[in-house]
């Protein structure tokens, strides 16, 4: 499947120790040909080693990458310089086994904070990993980075131009804008240069990763890196490879969101009437994280006053007095309320669709022309036993 769509590229994934027997927690993606990269990384101000090494890496003027290993079990994240310096040795010993410079191999990390990496087992799993490298291990590759999820997360796309991509991402908790505990690797045979890379990421996640809420609190080792080794030989034009990648990373964002934590609702807010369209994604960010709200999603509970609420407090300004409010999934629509006050709505009705699967909540301001939205879920009983018991 991967040579149909990404050629040059290979991974691979196997169980190093870090997880339970049986289950895979370390994956290895190579391309047989130097390859330009970007990455998008956590703003949280506590960086885990593995994003502070791979941004160095591609800050280097003449950056380029061959390979990514990806390890669960710990974040490497607050572990002062040994974690750094961990970071820095997992990647050596890919480039030793590979045949490659260590600045040619970027790390990414998941799993409990403050918890060093077993370098034995990484080492042990590094040399696994590349002698078991397949063409078409994709998926393998994508269930080896799960921590929490409960599936693997893959997209791929086949462009007319003749070159095609493949992404794999993981994440299912601690995931709120901008990004969140969760890592994404998407590659690409199409020559692209690093600065259109660059470029075409940064339009591509801020309608995707940046569009996602789980729970409202974000990670220290979100990352998404893009790598193009150019093995079509297609040179791509920067709107359509842009339009591709997109195509890769919203499918991902969402399966993200479908996977959260004890999820049973994938629901899109949307914001409407707005004064600017920052002021839009700010009050659907604020009505997707709020708990109030994600609880009302999970109990089915057409409560609108507290999409409102949130909207309040948001820091849009706006006249409640103007506002409206509607549930939609595809079949029917429902008004809830309309200048500010109910509308003479079918509460069982209301019901009967917050119960179903996918469905969008719409939020008019009647402040503006502007719009913006994000994909969130509800919040759960399960949601609570997951985190409560993470470590233990």
């Amino acid at each position: 499947m991967s040579e149909a769509y990404a050629r040059g590229f290979r991974a691979a994934s196997v169980h190093a120790g870090l997880k339970p027997p049986g289950k895979l927690d370390m994956a290895l993606i190579v391309s047989d040909s130097p390859c330009t990269a970007a990455g998008v990384f956590t703003t949280n101000r506590v960086k885990a080693a593995p994003v502070l090494y791979d941004q160095a890496l591609l800050a280097a003027p003449n950056a380029q990458v061959r390979a990514v290993v990806v390890n669960t079990g710990s974040a490497n994240a607050a572990t002062g310089a040994l974690g750094l310096e961990n970071a820095r040795r997992t990647a050596q010993l890919a480039a030793e086994r590979l045949g490659c410079r260590a600045d040619e191999v970027l790390v990414l990390s998941t799993g409990v904070i403050g918890m060093h990496l077993p370098m034995d087992k990484i080492a042990a799993g590094v040399e696994a990993l590349t002698g078991a490298l397949r063409a078409d291990a994709w998926q393998q590759a994508a269930s080896a980075m799960m921590t929490t999820d409960t599936r693997p997360k893959l997209a791929t796309k086949r462009t007319e131009a003749g070159y095609g991509l493949v992404g794999v991402a993981k994440g299912a908790g601690m995931i709120a804008p901008h990004m969140a505990t969760m890592l994404a690797v998407i590659v690409t045979d199409a020559v692209v240069p690093r600065d259109m890379l660059r470029r075409a990421l940064q339009t591509a996640t801020t309608a995707s990763f940046n569009r996602i809420v789980v729970d409202g609190d974000m990670s220290t080792n979100d990352t998404v890196l893009v790598l193009a080794n150019g093995a079509s030989g297609v040179q791509a034009d920067e709107a359509e490879f842009t339009q591709a990648l997109s195509d890769v990373c919203v499918p991902l964002a969402q399966a993200i969101v479908r996977d959260g934590e004890g999820a049973t609702k994938f629901v899109t807010v949307r914001v409407s009437g707005a004064p600017c369209e920052a002021d839009a994604l700010t009050c659907a960010r604020t009505i997707a994280t709020s708990a109030l709200v994600k609880t009302a999603f999970y109990g089915a509970d057409p409560n609108w006053g507290r999409v409102l609420s949130a909207a309040g407090y948001s820091g849009v300004r706006f006249d409640p007095a103007q506002t409206a409010l509607w549930l939609r999934d595809g079949e029917r629509t429902i008004q809830l309320m309309a200048a500010g006050a109910p509308t003479d709505y079918d509460e069982a009705a209301a019901i009967a669709l917050m119960e179903g699967a996918e469905w969008e909540v719409h939020l008019d301001l009647g402040a503006g022309h502007a719009e913006s939205w994000l994909w969130t879920c509800d919040l759960s009983h399960e949601y609570v036993t997951i985190n409560s018991h993470y470590r233990t």
